[in-house]
């Protein structure tokens, strides 16, 4: 579970002037720590912020939403989890921060190592295709808001338990190249 909630980063964001919700801010995240190798904190903030800098408060919370992502996407017990809206607000809201996720990890994976869709190892490239479709749904007001929320559900844990798949995937793309041969040792 992520410590700080969807609001107090969407405030962080917002007092920071970013052009990025906080759902879309999470998933850059977690898109480039899955795809660009040594993702560090301040390059994030690069990516999400007008200024690449926060003030120091601002700094705090996201740093620790930056450590615990990571954390959660290195760890053995499967912890990950999306930064989204709680489930006390409407289904077209929540719908719309999974879209604005999905978008946000595929422009991270773009950052890192998967500048060519040919070249991505195992079932990475069918989950930036669906990644990429979930993207585009929005909630169907023909279904009973039951349905809806079902199939809410669905695609987050559908899109958690991806993530994690596509982040062991590319665990080899993000390792540093070796030495070569009668390199130096320093």
């Amino acid at each position: 579970m992520i410590q700080a909630d969807y609001a107090e980063i969407q405030n962080v964001l917002a007092g920071e002037h970013s052009l990025a919700e906080a759902a879309e801010a999470h998933g850059t995240l977690t898109g480039s720590l899955c795809s660009a190798p040594a993702y560090g904190f301040a390059d994030w903030l690069l990516d999400i912020l007008p200024e690449g800098q926060a003030e120091a408060a601002s700094a705090q919370v996201l740093r620790a939403l930056y450590r615990h992502t990571a954390g959660a996407l290195g760890g053995p017990e499967m912890e990950f989890d999306l930064l989204l809206p709680n489930d006390d607000c409407p289904i077209i809201e929540r719908a719309a921060a999974l879209a604005l996720w999905c978008q946000g990890f595929l422009y991270g994976l773009g950052l890192g190592v998967l500048r060519d869709a040919a070249n991505m190892p195992g079932e990475v490239s069918e989950i930036v295709s669906d990644i990429r479709e979930i993207g585009s749904a929005a909630v169907d007001t023909t279904q009973s808001e039951e349905s809806n929320e079902e199939a809410y559900a669905e695609l987050v844990e559908f899109i958690r338990v991806s993530v994690q798949v596509v982040f062991e995937e590319l665990a080899p793309l993000r390792e540093p190249p070796p030495n070569p041969p009668g390199a130096p040792f320093h």
